[in-house]
């Protein structure tokens, strides 16, 4: 029997670890180094981020790869990974 991952969980794949890193970092509001800025273009054009002022923040999108990311490693602290997507850095 063949089933077929979700459309989210596609997407959620092609994250890098890197990327993964950087949506979780923005969701509890850590601040990250600037050399992780050049990421933040391609994570906004594939819409898991989007720009703040000079501030960003998860999109729905983001919040749930960050929650997915988290579910798949079976953390314990999964809810740290539910931030709203109105948390800032």
């Amino acid at each position: 029997m063949r089933t077929d991952p979700s459309p989210q969980s596609e997407s959620e794949a092609m994250l890098h670890d890197e990327e993964l890193s950087i949506l979780r970092d923005i969701s509890q509001s850590v601040a990250f180094a600037d050399d992780r800025q050049g990421k933040m273009g391609q994570l906004i054009a594939d819409g898991y981020v989007m720009k703040a002022g000079d501030l960003f923040e998860l999109t729905p999108k983001g919040v749930t790869a960050v929650e997915e990311h988290a579910a798949s490693l079976g953390a314990s602290d999964a809810e740290q990974a539910r931030a709203s997507s109105d948390r800032l850095i």
